[in-house]
């Protein structure tokens, strides 16, 4: 498919200084709200109890809010899961010595005078414990995942591009995560995930832009570093639309016909993607450049054997 009739001429780093003034705003804008409102964590971090009612007929999720809100529990998080007729409740934290199962009758009962037919199929309690090592866990593992991109990109290119990635990746996942401290939108596991995955989107895209940088400079003897990564990045421009307009095509659909169950994990990854491909070339390869990058970081010296016969 051909996005483009001939390959555009766009001077996308002429404005870098700027893009990376820009992205340094934002950075700074996420990083304050993350420190001074936090996050709005769910159950899986917090702890909590999970109950799963099943309806004959499509649940009125409205109904079960304001009949919970009545009930003490304004702060339950109610949605659908696997069907209209099923219904997921996570209440926060109760107080030490409450029995989870009769909480649990007591909700099935309130519930039971709007819609006779709610009844409760599992009540779980989710221990605070867990979800701080659940945090821990996924800080760490996003921690070791950069730190293995940073050596494999550095191994299959150089520093400057290792360096490079990384910033972009480092900035995707904290414009991310910001995102979700501004809107207060629920971070929970699927929302973790997804923040992973817009890491393996970003590097993808990253590496396919690197590939044609470092070929044109094997290719291209006269023009500056400029020339050569604003070459690339128009060569790529019409891989990169397609990719992500598709991804975002599928990921809205998710968010609009998912329902509530995979919203966060759809908003986190289409944020990301979105953030992503501006990074692959605004940050990353900006930042290569800011690094001085050249035709000699990316040909090998060639070491010239030295006969030792007169």
């Amino acid at each position: 498919m051909r996005l483009f009739e001939r390959v555009p001429n766009f001077d996308f780093m002429g404005p870098r200084r700027m893009a990376l003034a820009f992205s340094a705003l934002l950075i700074v804008a996420s990083l304050a709200s993350i420190i001074v409102r936090g996050l709005n964590l769910g159950i899986d971090f917090t702890g909590g109890v999970i109950l799963e009612f099943a309806y004959e007929a499509d649940a009125d999720l409205e109904q079960i809010r304001t009949s919970l809100t009545d009930f003490g529990f304004s702060e339950a998080e109610v949605q659908n899961f696997g069907g209209p007729t099923e219904v997921l409740v996570r209440i926060p934290p109760l107080s030490e010595g409450v029995n989870t199962d009769d909480i649990g009758q007591q909700i099935e009962a309130r519930l039971r005078q709007d819609d006779s037919s709610a009844t409760l199929q599992l009540a779980e309690i989710v221990d605070a414990e867990v979800g701080e090592d659940l945090t821990e866990q996924g800080g760490l593992a996003m921690l070791f995942a950069l730190i293995l991109i940073f050596g494999y990109v550095m191994l299959r290119f150089r520093w400057k591009f290792a360096a490079g990635a990384i910033a972009a990746l480092v900035h995707d996942v904290i414009l991310t995560v910001g995102f979700f401290s501004i809107t207060a939108l629920t971070f929970d596991l699927s929302t973790l995930a997804a923040v992973l995955a817009v890491i393996g989107y970003s590097l993808n895209d990253t590496i396919v832009v690197y590939d044609r940088i470092r070929e044109n400079f094997r290719i291209i003897r006269r023009g500056t570093p400029v020339d050569v990564v604003n070459k690339s990045i128009n060569q790529t421009l019409a891989r990169t639309i397609i990719t992500g307009l598709t991804t975002l095509l599928v990921l809205i659909a998710l968010l609009f016909l998912g329902g509530e169950a995979v919203a966060a994990f759809s908003i986190a990854l289409i944020v990301g993607i979105v953030v992503g491909t501006y990074s692959s070339i605004y940050v990353a390869s900006a930042a290569a450049l800011l690094l001085n990058v050249s035709q000699q970081d990316l040909i090998p010296v060639k070491i010239e054997e030295v006969d030792s016969m007169p």
